[in-house]
């Protein structure tokens, strides 16, 4: 009897070992996340560049780059791992959906299983690096990303205070309706020319903050070669080439995140 695959069961390659182990205590619970997130103003153009259609850069050209250290994930039965990952604000213009949110460039991460079920299931660019805890020396966050021995990034955010309140009501009227993080599910053909599947994509998630800092960011991006990188050398480079035209405040978050919302699921935009 030959294996046969369950409409109803959710699958990964290898599918034929059968549907994702699906445990009584997993859940989308990211229970102890720390980040760091820097944003800053590029040029317009140069970043449309990297935008597939129907996305539009916003009206703002801003950059993200989010560090996050994950601890105590349920799906993971309590293991954890380190992400950096890098969005544009746009709007998506489709025939159906219309929505201001963010486009993820990429995200690297330390771990493979994350990875694959990103890039599989939810369309999210995913790649790997080596990307240690943070560190917290005299006041000052650092963080870096690596791949074969040499740097990708640099972060750091220094002159760390609490927020005021006007600067907290600020930042939630700026974030109600672009909490939309969306990307590209792209897979080529057997053999890696042509394509299998080019579509949209909408991974919502829910997070909540229990200590939150503003201070000032820096983002140091490094140029690499083929020798140095030789499958991400050009992702580094373009991201690199994009101006850092103004910062926007820093923010170091500690708190929950929960990536599997029943009635708001990962879906096909159109």
């Amino acid at each position: 009897m030959s294996f046969t695959l369950d409409p109803r069961a959710s699958y990964m390659m290898p599918a034929h070992f059968g549907p994702r182990p699906m445990h009584p205590n997993s859940s989308g619970w990211y229970h102890d996340v720390t980040a760091m997130t820097i944003s800053y103003i590029t040029d317009r153009e140069k970043l449309a560049a990297y935008l597939p259609a129907p996305y539009e850069v916003d009206e703002e050209a801003v950059i993200t780059v989010t560090y996050a250290c994950s601890k105590n994930i349920d799906w993971l039965a309590g293991h954890g791992y380190n992400l950096i990952g890098v969005t544009a604000a746009v709007i998506h213009k489709g025939e159906k959906d219309t929505l201001r949110g963010t486009y993820t460039l990429v995200v690297w991460e330390n771990l493979t299983d994350p990875i694959l079920a990103g890039r599989e299931l939810q369309g999210i660019p995913k790649i790997y690096a080596d990307i240690p805890d943070h560190s917290l020396i005299g006041g000052k966050w650092r963080t870096n990303a690596s791949h074969f021995g040499h740097k990708i990034i640099d972060l750091s955010i220094d002159n760390l205070r609490a927020p005021t309140e006007a600067e907290l009501k600020l930042g939630a009227e700026m974030q109600e309706g672009r909490d939309n993080p969306m990307g590209c599910r792209y897979l080529a053909a057997a053999g890696g020319f042509g394509t299998a599947i080019n579509e949209a994509t909408l991974f919502p998630s829910e997070s909540t903050v229990s200590e939150v800092q503003l201070g000032e960011g820096k983002v140091d991006w490094k140029h690499l070669t083929w020798e140095q990188n030789p499958t991400q050398f050009h992702i580094v480079n373009a991201l690199a080439e994009l101006p850092i035209l103004g910062y926007l405040p820093a923010v170091v978050t500690k708190g929950s995140t929960n990536l599997v919302l029943p009635e708001r699921f990962t879906r096909t935009l159109k």
